[in-house]
């Protein structure tokens, strides 16, 4: 009998213990916290439109490729068209005091506007370009273009495809990357020949697509058999060379498919290798102070020779000869 009282006091226990484990709520684990990154905001301000095929273009380019790479951790934003420097300038501000992480002025004009404006956002990275001054800024960078690098090389190709043995030049105004280019270009043709009369027309002016036409017919009525040009007011002149028919170089973005049958072939400027210095800079706590310069030889530059136009060996192994010897220093551009 006492066995028995002890079995069922045993029994009472465990079913006592049990009863109080299903009613004990089984506590669930926290929820996982999920990361929020916030991507990286990039504002460009230019003076001309993004499909320009010259410089503006360019660094929309370069953003698009980057933002292939990043994916969501890359939004971008561009104010285009910005010929008016004020107004730039008011779109510079905006962005910063949107808290955009880099604000970019794409355009050697906007200078004297970044001057003033970057102090009043010293957590905010600016770029500019084409030049090489920060103003002593701590957030400002600056870029450039050696641009005399392809236009040496686009020079040494025309300079072997003249007949004529006169090549014009429409240039807009003679600063930046663009007087870099002429001058480059105009080296390059002389070095297959010094006879060779490079004509060079500035017209003042970024935009005037009509004055550049004017500019290129003017070289095609003086004999001129090759072309070529800087910045978005060329689309003006290219059409001229196609009309009658004449050589086309091009600079700053790839131009061959606008004129297949003209373009030999397009110097392209690559940003995206700066603008990813940019961004590492800026992870790594350095908000500015840098210059940065495309070249050939770290790739912010390309020759681009267009498929459609026939090119003798000859100029093909020209063209690699003097990239490597510009790369190399073998090569050294003269300057004006």
């Amino acid at each position: 009998m006492k066995k028995v009282l002890t079995l069922v006091s045993v029994l009472l226990v465990v079913a006592m213990f049990l009863g109080a484990c299903a009613q004990t709520p089984v506590a669930e684990p926290p929820a996982a916290v999920e990361e929020t990154t916030q991507p990286l905001r990039i504002a460009v301000v230019s003076p001309s439109s993004i499909n320009d095929l010259a410089f503006t273009q360019s660094i929309s380019d370069a953003l698009m490729v980057l933002k292939a790479e990043m994916g969501e951790g890359l939004e971008y934003a561009f104010t285009e068209n910005m010929f008016v420097v004020d107004d730039a300038a008011a779109a510079i501000r905006d962005y910063a005091t949107k808290g955009y992480d880099i604000v970019i002025a794409h355009g050697s004009q906007y200078g004297s506007s970044l001057q003033e404006i970057a102090p009043d956002f010293p957590e905010t990275v600016f770029a500019w370009g084409t030049t090489v001054d920060t103003f002593g800024l701590p957030n400002v960078h600056a870029y450039e273009a050696a641009s005399d690098q392809g236009g040496y090389v686009n020079g040494v190709m025309a300079g072997m495809l003249t007949k004529s043995k006169i090549i014009g030049v429409v240039g807009p105004i003679e600063t930046g990357d663009a007087k870099l280019y002429v001058d480059g270009f105009v080296a390059g043709a002389k070095s297959v020949d010094p006879d060779i009369d490079v004509r060079v027309t500035y017209i003042g002016s970024f935009s005037d697509v009509a004055l550049a036409s004017e500019a290129a017919t003017t070289h095609i009525a003086a004999g001129a058999d090759v072309l070529t040009g800087s910045a978005q007011m060329v689309v003006g002149a290219i059409g001229k060379a196609e009309e009658a028919g004449l050589y086309w170089f091009g600079t700053q973005a790839d131009q061959n498919a606008f004129a297949p049958s003209t373009v030999v072939a397009s110097q392209v400027y690559h940003w995206e290798g700066i603008l990813r210095e940019i961004i590492a800079l800026r992870a790594a706590g350095i908000m500015g102070g840098h210059t940065f310069s495309a070249d050939l030889q770290n790739g912010g530059q390309v020759i681009n020779l267009n498929p459609e136009i026939e090119l003798s060996d000859e100029i093909k192994a020209k063209v690699e000869e003097v990239i490597a010897g510009i790369n190399d220093g073998s090569i050294v551009i003269p300057k004006p």
